[in-house]
């Protein structure tokens, strides 16, 4: 696996590609709001190994090794601006064939990416993604601040982002904090999704309730499919990774 830094538009973003399988398609992992390349763990080698696919998994800017962020404020576009710069960042590499895994805010950049780039994106998988927002959404991310205020989240993340941790959290916090935000949503979007689609949640998502999966496999025009799985919360892939290993290779391997 090489890693290095990329430079996208201005933009430093640290990647990890390997591109050994030739005429395979690249499985992209998309991180969370919180996440970045490390805390995916082995999870993107083991899926990527057992598909005989390629692998690419990026920060985006302001996370793990990218550069900072150059503003904490976002507009209420900011993850379709990250699909756009998944693209050209994909044209930057020359991959002409993708498969997604985004997860949370990842799941999102996902799906809006399989809409506007459907000729790069051969199918997706979102994990706990969100298509608008919902008064569980809001209180979680109001939990998460409380817990950032008043535990040691700050070391914990400053493990993975050193002193990028504090422009991000109030980057991710504010934005679905704030009156503006509480319109936004990509519903529009979901009819251009033409390929393949799992969509991936716990019924104990504390970020989203089984809604999201269901307007959004209800409205794409590709064959959709989804995966809920009980007593489980907003990240599956780490809190029953066999199982959502499983799942998603059972998934890559029908395509």
């Amino acid at each position: 696996m090489e890693d290095r830094i990329i430079d996208v538009n201005g933009k430093k973003l640290y990647i990890e590609y390997n591109n050994s399988f030739k005429n395979k398609p690249t499985v992209v992992f998309l991180h969370d709001s919180l996440g970045c390349t490390r805390l995916w763990r082995d999870f993107p080698t083991k899926l990527a190994e057992a598909t005989q696919c390629n692998i690419l998994i990026y920060d985006r800017l302001g996370y793990g090794k990218s550069f900072p962020m150059l503003s904490h404020e976002r507009k209420n576009n900011y993850m379709q601006s990250e699909a756009d710069l998944l693209n050209d960042l994909l044209n930057e590499l020359n991959i002409k064939e993708t498969i997604l895994f985004g997860h949370s805010d990842g799941g999102t950049i996902a799906l809006i990416a399989a809409s506007k780039y459907p000729e790069k994106v051969k199918a997706t998988i979102c994990e706990a993604g969100h298509i608008f927002v919902e008064d569980v959404t809001v209180n979680g991310v109001k939990s998460a601040l409380q817990a950032y205020r008043t535990t040691n989240l700050p070391e914990r993340l400053q493990k993975y982002h050193g002193d990028k941790v504090e422009m991000m959290v109030k980057a991710w916090t504010e934005i679905w904090l704030s009156d503006r935000f509480r319109s936004w949503n990509i519903e529009y979007l979901l009819k251009n999704i033409t390929n393949p689609l799992l969509f991936i949640q716990g019924e104990a998502d504390e970020y989203g309730t089984l809604h999201q999966v269901e307007k959004t496999i209800s409205q794409v025009s590709g064959n959709a499919e989804k995966f809920i799985i009980p007593n489980v919360g907003h990240t599956p892939h780490k809190e029953i990774p066999e199982l959502i290993l499983e799942k998603s290779i059972e998934f890559i391997n029908k395509i």
